[in-house]
């Protein structure tokens, strides 16, 4: 570990000189990348130092205790055990910021949410999901837009589809694909009975141009007239977009906008998004034979979460995770969630590689 962490500060300083470069200013593309990659290594160095001043520190002390000053070394051996509790958390935290990273993580997401099982009730859960990721994106300044959505006669959505762009927005919520399970009484519900619903989360790291490259010859472009619960463009034109991508049948369609250049944009954004999610999800198959194990597949039929809101709960399947506060986590409250599928994820991934 220590040969690789004297690597990651040899390449940190080697960076640091290279942007000092002015000539690097004139190749924009080179500065961009190297500012990313000091960035990336800027914590590791940080850490690292950290714990070499706590090792010489544990080292000082040790000295101490080999004085004739009794205050000295009762002083010195009082501190050690902190200084070597706080080596050993340093030591885990480096581990960490050594494991692979994810390509993705510092990418923007389509976020998809469709009612699945149950009807109205199950659309109006799709509704809260969307909300609940909404106002943890505005906690963490995140830009939410929506790409397209299709509302349900009840008041909720059948299918909504959003660009949540921000700081490492996929590294935070790309645990999240899965079968959402809500267990509650609907309004509609006059004997009082709790009933399960179902919706379907699909979060999709952005792709850029040059991720996926597209033959326009390989597309089916339609446009229709929009429908929906109203506005002045619905019925009126056809501005609504379906696109659909010959070689692997994914379709994407949008409406929201009055434009149809606007909508067709909007519509090759999240196609591409698709189309890059299943390459990574076909290289990640190809890579880990033991993926079953991790946090998570990915795949949206795998059923991750249950909201109980007769009791208040909210319960995590995959880690066994089950927190009495549904109301906050309704309202976005999501970082406790997450930040332990992130621990449960890199320890899973530190165990494989000790193996």
């Amino acid at each position: 570990m220590f040969t690789k962490l004297e690597e990651v500060v040899d390449r940190f300083r080697e960076i640091e000189g290279l942007m000092s470069d002015p000539t690097l200013m004139a190749n924009q593309e080179k500065f961009r990348a190297l500012t990313k990659e000091h960035a990336d290594l800027a914590e590791v160095v940080e850490a690292y130092g950290q714990y070499c001043k706590v090792c010489e520190e544990i080292e000082g002390n040790r000295e101490l205790l080999k004085e004739n000053d009794d205050e000295l070394r009762a002083m010195a051996k009082a501190e050690l055990p902190d200084l070597e509790a706080r080596k050993e958390e340093l030591a885990q935290q480096l581990k960490i910021l050594l494991l692979p990273k994810d390509p993705n993580d510092g990418r923007n997401i389509i976020l998809e949410v469709r009612a699945g099982t149950g009807g109205d009730e199950a659309a109006l859960f799709a509704g809260d999901l969307f909300r609940m990721y909404s106002r943890y994106a505005e906690v963490r300044r995140w830009r939410v837009e929506i790409m397209s959505s299709t509302e349900s006669e009840a008041g909720g959505v059948k299918e909504i589809i959003a660009l949540i762009s921000g700081d490492r927005v996929y590294s935070r919520l790309k645990f999240e694909s899965g079968t959402h399970r809500v267990q509650r009484v609907p309004e509609t519900e006059a004997q009082g009975r709790i009933h399960t619903s179902a919706c379907t989360v699909a979060v999709l790291p952005e792709a850029d141009d040059v991720d996926v490259d597209i033959n326009p010859t390989d597309l089916r472009i339609d446009v229709y007239r929009a429908s929906g619960a109203g506005g002045q463009h619905v019925n009126k034109t056809e501005s609504a977009v379906r696109i659909t991508h010959l070689p692997t049948g994914v379709v994407v369609s949008c409406q929201d906008e009055k434009s149809q250049h606007k909508n067709k944009a909007k519509a090759m954004k999240v196609l591409q998004s698709k189309i890059l999610d299943a390459r990574v999800a076909e290289q990640q198959a190809a890579q880990a034979a033991d993926r079953k194990s991790q946090v998570g597949s990915g795949d949206r039929s795998e059923r991750i979460r249950t909201y109980n809101f007769p009791q208040g709960r909210c319960t995590d399947h995959r880690i066994g995770l089950t927190l009495y506060k549904l109301d906050a986590i309704m309202q976005g409250d999501l970082d406790e969630v997450i930040d332990a599928l992130t621990t449960h994820s890199q320890a899973e991934t530190m165990s494989g590689r000790e193996n």
